[in-house]
C-alpha cells in the first residue's frame, strides 16, 4: 500500500487516551506500507497536524475534549479534502456511526480490528472506496433501508444508463471498484468511469450516499429482504 509515488501511506493518528494512542502508533509501525507521521491528543491538534504535514489519511477516534471526532474530520474533510479520514474507535452505535459518515469519513473501524483490517481500510480510502469493516457495513446498510419507502428501479433513472445503474447496485452491495470490474469483466478505468458519470447525473458525493440512493431506489433490496 503505497501512494503513486511508492512511498509508504503517511498517517496521523487522532486519539485522546496517551496509551491507547502510543498503542496504535506502535502497531502501525509494524504495518507494511503505512508510516506515521504524527498523532494528536484531540480533534484540535489533528486538524493542526493534518494542515502541517499533508498526511494521506487520519485515523481518528471520536470521543475527545475540545473538538470531537466528528467535528475534526468535518474540518479536516472542508480545508483538506485529499486528507482522508478512517474513524477507529471503541463505538459502533448509530450516534457515533452516522454523524461521522456524514462529516466525511471514508472508513469506520472498531479498534477491536486487527493489523490487517487497518491496512485494508487506509488501502480502500486511499484507492477511492469505503474502508467499512464488515459488521459496519452491515449496520449502515441497515439503517439506510428503513426509514424511506421505494419506487421502482425503473422510475430511478436520473438519465443513468442501465449499465451505470447496475454499478449503483454493485456499490450498494458493497463491492469494491476492483471487484466490480471483476464481476462486470470491464477494466476498473471504466468503473471508475461509470462512477464518476453517475455521481455526476445524481449529484451524489461519495459512496455512502450512493448506498442510500440505491435503496431508496429500489435499485437493491434491504437486508433479509
Amino acid at each position: 500500500m503505497t501512494g503513486d509515488d511508492g512511498a509508504p501511506a503517511r498517517v496521523v493518528v487522532a486519539d485522546d487516551q496517551t496509551v491507547v494512542r502510543e498503542g496504535i502508533v506502535m502497531l502501525l509501525g509494524l504495518l507494511p506500507g503505512i508510516e506515521v507521521v504524527g498523532a494528536a491528543a484531540d480533534g484540535n491538534e489533528a486538524v493542526r497536524l493534518v494542515a502541517e504535514l499533508d498526511p494521506d489519511v487520519v485515523l481518528m477516534d471520536l470521543r475527545m475534549p475540545r473538538c470531537d471526532g466528528a467535528e475534526a474530520t468535518r474540518r479536516i474533510r472542508s480545508a483538506y479534502p485529499r486528507t482522508q479520514v478512517v474513524v477507529l474507535t471503541t463505538y459502533a452505535d448509530d450516534e457515533s456511526l452516522f454523524p461521522a459518515l456524514r462529516a466525511g469519513a471514508r472508513g469506520y473501524l472498531t479498534k477491536d480490528a486487527g493489523g490487517e483490517e487497518i491496512v485494508r481500510a487506509v488501502r480502500s480510502v486511499l484507492s477511492g472506496d469505503a474502508g467499512l469493516s464488515p459488521a459496519i457495513q452491515r449496520r449502515l446498510l441497515e439503517r439506510l433501508s428503513e426509514p424511506e419507502p421505494t419506487v421502482p428501479a425503473q422510475e430511478a433513472s436520473d438519465g443513468l444508463t442501465a449499465r451505470e445503474a447496475e454499478v449503483l447496485a454493485l456499490i450498494a452491495d458493497g463491492l469494491t471498484n476492483q471487484e466490480i470490474a471483476r464481476k462486470l469483466h470491464v477494466s476498473t478505468a471504466t468503473v471508475k468511469t461509470h462512477i464518476n458519470n453517475l455521481f455526476a447525473k445524481t449529484g451524489l458525493k461519495d459512496r455512502a450516499q450512493a448506498v442510500r440512493y440505491a435503496f431508496t431506489r429500489g435499485l437493491v433490496r434491504p437486508p433479509g429482504g
